[in-house]
């Protein structure tokens, strides 16, 4: 199965004089990847798709489901599941997606991807994982893209952005700008209607829902060769804005309005170094990342009655550094061995006025500082080509301190085992297990209130006396391919939780409200099913089918109630990190399929119903979305020009359910269930892209 493939590999290098990036595994390494758990996919696998970018390639690879990663503190396990030229991106706000579109797939030499581990490949904590290897080719590439989005309401939206790579030898410059506007796909228009414990009608209501966002980026990159090894730096400002209004036109019992005002101002700025050098099987990495961050929140809601007003104003700060050490000691052990250190920082002040009254929050203005090193060593052990094993261990200590508000000083110390195992019994069948001790992080958002007052009138406090969840967590996972692409994968998680973090009564001085806390234990059980297929044997020519479905069970016990629930919606595992990682379900579904005759691609993508509870200390709201249909077409009318159009979120029902009690729910009597069904008449895009080099 993978003979054509590897020929095409060889083929390829071959007919093309370039050679791999600085950064990519050395040449013997590569030699042997597809005894070790490697497939390697050259830009020939994807050559009827007519790709543009890195991410059009590593979105057709077979049996691979591409994470853009998460934004935690730190840099392990934050930047997703690809690695460029064996490394990671030293980069958060600047996401993976963004770094990948960024690549033409004329720099590209091949893709590998990476089941159970390879020789001077940092997996990320992951156990599948790509890695995209650039050539060195010299010369300036590029591209220009033109965006718009005629939105059925009459709103129109657009936006440029232009990408920039120019290599000379072993030095790189890339340059990238992004400006432009667009809409919220969860915002619609629909009806609302409030019925008291016994359903009779309180409130009828039409809702007029209106939301966009911008954004104004510049991206800029230098690699270089420095002092025997090689040097990277990137940098980022990323600025935008969103913006929201929320009509809520009453028609029972009395005829008037409310109206709903959301802002929020960010302003993103970064700067990551990486130093790495290979001395025969040595490997040595130096990681530098730096980023400010500061947002400005404002939420008003105005009623005949009653007038609430909400302003927060956040700034967040992050210095990480990271030594990485890799040895290949022999061609069946690997070793690594590394130290990571950061400094973040919060400085959080919050207001809240009601009939313009100012109205005290628990937890509104703190400052919060957290100090955290992390101590790693792996050890990647082949005993046969069929047969790898991986062991690790982890060892985390950090101090947060509270200032403000809430005073408080913590000491946290976590120690982090981890043993996988890979087996291929067979060329087209693998087995992979995995257990691990995980520590999720603190999300500083949980420190301090946030805007839901504005909306609810409950008091949503922060709290900085937070202990990250852990969880032990086993994995088992078998991996079938079949036909040319086809891949079929089947996992099973199951995760023992301890401190899980979720809503509950919080005593913050004086006051008693609904804040974020350490609840107990729990479990969470997870199973995962996906399909990459190709439809060639259903008379479906180059046209491929991808699904994923999961489901899951998670039990916590109620800090109100006292009585077993799920977890609230998000929630984040890891690592990786997964956030809404405990839906109960949801699946989706990819078609896509090449027309080489027209120079054209189709396709459709379907994402399942899915449900998010969250449980608070008055009230449970549930909501639900309802299937999401979107569907594409691209014509490349010359090699270097094409044009895609996207039918975007069409038929998007949401409906947001509140069920309300007139105090703790345990105590108090049922007041009201709030039920907003809104709907999304979804977006058309036009996307114009003009490549050259």
């Amino acid at each position: 199965m993978l003979a054509p493939v590897l020929a095409a590999v060889s083929a390829l290098s071959l007919a093309e004089p370039e050679t791999a990036s600085p950064g990519a595994p050395p040449p013997e390494a590569t030699a042997q990847l597809a005894e070790r758990g490697v497939i390697s996919y050259p830009p020939s696998f994807f050559a009827e798709v007519g790709p543009s970018t890195a991410l059009d390639m590593v979105q057709r690879l077979p049996g691979f489901s591409f994470d853009r990663g998460a934004a935690v503190r730190g840099l392990s396990g934050a930047g997703g599941n690809v690695l460029i030229d064996g490394e990671p991106p030293v980069s958060k706000n600047d996401s993976l997606e963004e770094i990948l579109r960024r690549i033409p797939v004329s720099s590209v030499l091949r893709i590998d991807v990476i089941r159970g581990g390879a020789p001077g490949i940092d997996m990320q904590g992951r156990t599948v994982i790509a890695n995209v290897i650039r050539k060195s080719s010299a010369g300036l590439k590029g591209a220009f893209v033109w965006t718009m989005w005629p939105i059925s309401d009459g709103r129109f939206f657009f936006g440029p952005r232009g990408e920039l790579q120019w290599r000379e030898g072993q030095r790189l410059v890339e340059l990238s700008f992004v400006i432009g506007k667009g809409p919220q796909e969860m915002a619609g228009d629909g009806t609302r209607i409030r019925v008291d414990a016994n359903g009779n009608t309180l409130i009828r209501s039409k809702i007029d829902n209106d939301a966009q966002g911008s954004r104004r980026w510049l991206v800029g990159a230098y690699e270089t060769p420095l002092a025997g090894g090689r040097l990277r730096l990137n940098g980022a400002y990323i600025g935008g804005d969103a913006d929201g209004e929320y009509y809520d036109k009453i028609t029972y019992p009395s005829v008037y309005r409310e109206f709903q005002y959301f802002a929020e101002d960010r302003a993103q700025s970064e700067l990551g170094l990486r130093w790495n050098r290979r001395a025969g099987p040595n490997q040595l990495d130096l990681v530098a990342f730096q980023q400010w961050n500061k947002t400005d929140n404002y939420a008003r809601f105005d009623s005949p009655t009653l007038n609430r007003l909400f302003r927060n104003e956040k700034d967040v700060s992050e210095t990480v550094g990271r030594v990485h050490f890799r040895r290949t000691a022999s061609p069946t052990l690997n070793l690594e061995a590394g130290i990571e250190g950061a400094l973040n920082t919060l400085d959080s002040v919050t207001s809240l006025r009601i009939n313009n009254g100012l109205v005290p929050l628990p937890a509104a203005n703190v400052t919060v500082e957290e100090r955290r090193g992390e101590a790693f060593a792996v050890a990647v052990v082949r005993a046969s080509p069929q047969l790898a094993f991986e062991f690790g261990l982890r060892h985390e200590a950090s101090t947060v301190t509270s200032s403000g508000d809430v005073a408080l000083e913590k000491s946290l110390s976590f120690t982090k085992p981890r043993a996988t195992v890979t087996w291929s019994p067979m060329e087209s069948l693998q087995v992979r297990a995995r257990i691990e001790r995980e520590v999720t992080q603190l999300n500083f958002d949980d420190f301090v209130a946030n805007n839901s007052v504005t909306q609810t009138g409950a008091v949503a406090a922060g709290n900085p006396d937070l202990s990250p969840m852990q969880a032990w967590v086993g994995e088992l996972a078998i991996e079938r391919r079949f036909l040319k692409s086809g891949v079929f994968t089947v996992t099973l998680r199951r995760s023992e939780l301890k401190d899980v973090i979720d809503r509950a009564p919080v005593s913050l001085g004086s006051v008693v409200a609904d804040a974020p806390a350490n609840i107990g234990d729990g479990w969470r059980n997870e199973l995962q099913v996906s399909l990459s297929t190709p439809l060639d044997g259903i008379g479906l020519k180059q046209a491929t089918l991808k699904a994923q479905a999961s489901l899951r069970q998670t039990e916590v016990t109620d800090p109100t109630t006292g009585r077993p629930r799920p977890i609230s919606a998000l929630q984040i595992f890891g690592p990786p990190p997964q956030i809404s990682a405990v839906r109960e379900h949801e699946w989706e579904l990819h078609y896509t399929q090449d027309l080489p005759y027209f120079r054209s691609t189709w396709g459709f993508d379907i994402f399942g119903p899915y449900i998010d509870r969250y449980y608070r200390l008055t009230e449970i709201e549930t909501l639900k979305s309802g299937v999401v249909i979107q569907i594409f077409g691209e014509w490349k009318a010359q090699p270097d020009l094409s044009l895609r159009v996207e039918l975007q979120s069409l038929v998007r029902d949401t409906t947001r359910v509140r069920d309300v009690w007139s105090g703790p729910r345990n105590t108090a009597p049922l007041q009201y269930r709030d039920f907003r069904d809104l709907q999304y008449d979804g977006a058309i895009q036009f996307r114009l892209r003009k490549t050259f080099g």
